[in-house]
């Protein structure tokens, strides 16, 4: 069974940086995609970066900028560094990893950002 373990979360101030990281149980090479979601309170969860085993990553269009997600094959994870983080960043940010028959999801990371 596929595992994804979601770290960095935390509480900072508006104008600050955090850099969250996912590992993910085997090769990430498996995978067609890798991505982070997010959800705010009281909204639904929305993508904010897809990271695809050919192609370019992708990034939603109202984080782009602020965003980058990479990936270390060697260390079976990937991270989304955040930068200038406003309040409405805060939510719970999620990692997913999809294959050709698998779609698995970690336990979130709460982040705030707050004054």
């Amino acid at each position: 069974q596929v595992q994804l373990v979601e770290s960095g979360g935390g509480l900072v101030q508006p104008g600050g940086s955090l850099r969250l990281s996912c590992t993910i149980s085997g090769s990430i090479d498996r995978y067609n995609a890798i991505s982070w979601y997010r959800q705010p309170p009281g909204k639904e969860r929305e993508l904010v970066a897809t990271i695809f085993k050919t192609g370019p990553t992708k990034y939603a269009d109202a984080l782009k900028g602020r965003i980058t997600m990479t990936a270390d094959i060697d260390m079976n994870t990937v991270s989304l560094q955040m930068n200038s983080l406003k309040p409405e960043d805060t939510a719970v940010y999620y990692c997913n990893a999809r294959g050709d028959d698998s779609d698995s999801w970690g336990q979130g990371t709460q982040v705030t950002v707050s004054s």
